[in-house]
């Protein structure tokens, strides 16, 4: 599957379906997408639910049918706001932001941005959401993580952001996302700007040099290094040059001589105090 999108396409179109629509407005008034839709590059709507219900209370969730705690919200309002913002098409895409879903990645977002034309979002509250919900109406379920939220408005903010700021030109460059963390694979490398020394703490001596191809080594480095020290993980998947391997062998050489270091002076500490124990007892 294509994983960029074409930049001759249309704006992304977002309709999300929630019972706090004020939390989207809000957002995106003062954000990167904001100013996204005032360059015509996205296109977003949030959608109060309680508009699609028909009872005098507006009610848009009920008891859970066997029993158990907290409250369901109703199939029937969910159905009829995605109906109502529906525009058809293949490339329409209905996700439902849900505990049970896929871990939300950068995979995902490239996923989202390279072949959704239309995304409609659907929020949860409550304990759940009834489950002909995500049998019959979801096409795709979402998680940003393995903890609990009181709403599926937050983790729908986190996608649509994601997925919006790979749109080209919503970040103002081609390359603006290229080298961020877990787009290459890996964690990101330090960043720094002026000045050059705050508070006896000096930036790097190379990236002040001029030296492009040192600054990109050291760069290079850098990312290997944290994310060696901070995610592991990733380095089963990253896609790594011969170089990235040579500069890995020498952090990994370095990380041994140290550990090495350690433990010679702690044991080094435990023959002292032995020798001060046998001096201090005559021995």
């Amino acid at each position: 599957m294509d994983m960029t999108r074409d930049a001759q396409a249309g704006p992304l179109q977002v309709d999300v379906i929630t019972l706090l629509p004020e939390v989207f407005e809000a957002y995106w008034a003062a954000s990167m997408l904001g100013r996204a839709q005032a360059a015509g590059l996205l296109q977003c709507r949030a959608h109060q639910l309680r508009e699609y219900t028909h009872d005098k209370h507006h009610l848009t969730d009920d008891y859970p049918y066997g029993g158990g705690t907290g409250m369901v919200m109703k199939p029937e309002p969910i159905f009829e706001a995605v109906d109502a913002v529906r525009r058809g098409g293949p490339r329409e895409l209905v996700v439902v932001m849900t505990p049970v879903g896929e871990v939300f990645t950068q995979q995902v977002a490239a996923d989202l941005a390279a072949n959704v034309d239309h995304l409609i979002v659907v929020c949860g509250r409550y304990e759940a959401m009834d489950e002909r919900v995500h049998a019959h109406l979801a096409q795709r379920e979402i998680s940003i993580g393995d903890y609990i939220l009181t709403g599926g408005e937050l983790p729908a903010l986190v996608v649509i952001d994601a997925v919006a700021r790979l749109i080209p030109g919503v970040l103002g460059g081609e390359d603006a996302a290229v080298s961020e963390s877990f787009v290459t694979g890996l964690l990101e490398y330090p960043q720094y700007t002026r000045p050059p020394v705050f508070r006896e703490w000096a930036v790097p001596e190379v990236l002040l040099s001029g030296h492009h191809e040192a600054i990109r080594q050291w760069r290079r480095e850098q990312s290997l290094r944290r994310t060696r020290e901070r995610r592991p993980d990733l380095l089963q998947a990253a896609p790594l040059t011969e170089e990235d391997r040579n500069i890995l062998d020498r952090l990994e050489a370095e990380c041994r001589q140290k550990e090495n270091m350690h433990a010679d002076l702690s044991a080094g500490s435990h023959l002292d105090e032995k020798s001060e124990f046998r001096a201090d007892s005559g021995t």
